[in-house]
């Protein structure tokens, strides 16, 4: 699943359970919201390094 992906779900799922009442749902959409913002922030870090290591000609 993509990070956008994962963070829209996170962020139905937050809903859904604030509409209903159920913090265990909120809670758990909280934490697709965080680990898909966690994969992003690595990507990009990797994305750097591979930029450092292999530069592209300019």
């Amino acid at each position: 699943m993509s990070e956008k992906a994962q963070d829209l779900g996170g962020r139905v799922k937050e809903a859904g359970g604030a509409l209903t009442g159920d913090d265990d749902l909120k809670n758990e959409g909280k934490v697709d919201q965080a680990s898909a913002s966690v994969k992003d922030k690595v990507g990009d870090a990797a994305d750097k390094v591979k930029d450092v290591v292999n530069p592209k000609d300019k």
